[in-house]
């Protein structure tokens, strides 16, 4: 191991954490976390799929199913999966994410996700706090899901011209592993607020699709935000 790793280990809170769709997204954080030294389960619904994958990560990573992931009592599960998948993975594994974080990197999109996707865009409530109530045992953070993948892929582990990641937190435990999954892979993290807040994240709204550095995206963020 290198000795980045070792020092990385020595001063870090190290986790175990279960990659629930090992897409773009997915994968490359999952690549990420574990190059920063967290143990990383990727999984998907063909994990046989994912060997190469896992491989790539290095030896803090393995290809699991999903279920898999949800029975090795991870500390923490990214959802990476089409909006579509919320309800049946948070009804089938309800008895294992309790207590644990949930960091939802989804987003409704109706043309894929159907008609629940467009109920959710319509509700008086955003996607992240969809996702909270369907995982109402778990402590929820909406991250990762307003960055482009082609520069999640390209602009980690920056010293300079760091991008910045929003991310939105349910409670103050959940904030700060928010921040740290976020600084661990080498990207600014801005906290935007609870739950509620995180409407400026979803499709079509103030800082989606916006790969920023923490100035601007900090200005867009205020701006964006009504008094």
């Amino acid at each position: 191991m290198e000795a980045r790793d070792i020092n990385y280990k020595s001063k870090k809170n190290i986790m175990k954490i279960g990659i629930i769709g090992s897409g773009q997204i997915g994968g490359n954080l999952g690549k990420y976390w574990a190059k920063a030294g967290h143990e990383v389960l990727f999984s998907s619904r063909h994990p046989n799929q994912l060997a190469s994958l896992a491989r790539d990560a290095g030896n803090n990573a393995k290809a699991v199913s999903v279920a898999e992931a949800f029975e090795a009592n991870a500390d923490a599960y990214l959802l990476a999966t089409p909006f579509e998948a919320i309800d049946n993975i948070s009804e089938l594994y309800a008895g294992e994410y309790g207590n644990k974080i949930i960091i939802d990197a989804t987003n409704p999109y109706p043309e894929r996700d159907g008609k629940m996707a467009q109920e959710v865009r319509d509700a008086n409530y955003n996607a992240s706090e969809y996702t909270a109530m369907k995982f109402n045992t778990a402590k929820t953070i909406k991250a990762f899901n307003t960055i482009k993948a082609e520069d999640l892929r390209d602009r980690a582990f920056r010293s300079q011209d760091k991008l910045s990641i929003p991310y939105a937190a349910q409670d103050e435990e959940s904030k700060t592993i928010g921040r740290q999954l976020i600084e661990d892979i080498g990207f600014d993290a801005l906290y935007v607020g609870d739950l509620s807040a995180s409407n400026i994240m979803d499709p079509d709204k103030a800082i989606y699709g916006k790969s920023l550095e923490l100035i601007k995206l900090k200005d867009l963020v205020n701006a964006s935000k009504e008094y």
